[in-house]
């Protein structure tokens, strides 16, 4: 089915279909004066209009790792109109919140519906080979309703959110995904993920994101196909924000030990 863009900032945060995969391509851009350590990561639909999604940037002066998401490739301004989300991460760099353009709980308007959403979380998990080994991730998203929306998850304070919920395991309206254990193979001497075609180089940043329920349903897929290429395909429930974020958050300097 051709997937059509006809409103950005809606489509993004909208859900894939069901039964259609998303198929997005991540470039890096290095260049320029500090853009090796503050690459900006363009996603764009994998197609022939080859249409602009996303941008994302690493801002500067941050504690922690926090990325600005925007809808507009030129502007990646915290106060721009085109603010559309952000991932941060904890002070390991181990997990990761993705929000939406809303604001802080401290600036809540009386009804709270002017607070962020959460759109998903991610946790990394070191092994014993360190990062140097398969990866392990569990993404944890809002669940779905009847109408195949996403729940409005707004937490109102730092004792609530995905994070804090999935650590308590109080699930409701929580879906927990996982990424596929790559299976060794001795021919290549490396773990590896069929992917279908759709990557081409090895790296530890390929990963399958699945639900422990159907290990076969990839929600998420993530691969490198050149140095600074990679293809991303994202299906129903995630949107192209939650996807994009989470891909970011495999960039991320802790995690990159290659």
């Amino acid at each position: 089915p051709i997937i059509e863009v006809d409103n950005l900032e809606e489509f993004v945060l909208r859900p894939a279909e069901q039964g259609v995969t998303v198929k997005c391509r991540v470039t890096r851009d290095k260049k320029g004066m500090d853009r090796g350590l503050y690459p900006t990561y363009y996603l764009h639909l994998d197609n022939d209009k080859k249409v602009f999604l996303l941008a994302g940037r690493k801002r500067k002066k941050s504690k922690t790792s926090n990325y600005l998401i925007s809808i507009d490739p030129t502007d990646l301004s915290r106060g721009g109109e085109n603010f559309i989300g952000k991932l941060r991460s904890n002070l390991m760099g181990t997990k990761f919140t993705v929000f939406d353009n809303g604001v802080n709980p401290d600036k809540a308007n009386a009804d709270w519906s002017n607070v962020r959403q959460e759109l998903s979380a991610v946790v990394y998990e070191t092994n014993v080979l360190g990062f140097k080994g398969p990866r392990k991730m569990t993404v944890i998203i809002p669940g779905m309703n009847a109408d195949n929306e996403r729940v409005p998850i707004r937490p109102r304070n730092d004792n609530d959110g995905l994070l804090m919920r999935w650590q308590n395991k109080n699930m409701d309206n929580m879906i927990e995904l996982h990424n596929k254990a790559p299976v060794w193979n001795d021919e290549t001497q490396s773990y590896v993920l069929n992917f279908h075609g759709r990557v081409t180089h090895a790296s530890v940043k390929n990963f399958q994101i699945v639900h422990g329920s159907d290990p076969d349903y990839i929600v998420m897929q993530f691969g490198r196909v050149a140095d600074d290429a990679f293809t991303m395909d994202y299906n129903y429930p995630l949107c192209a924000v939650q996807a994009f974020a989470i891909a970011l958050s495999s960039f991320d300097g802790k995690l990159a030990c290659e």
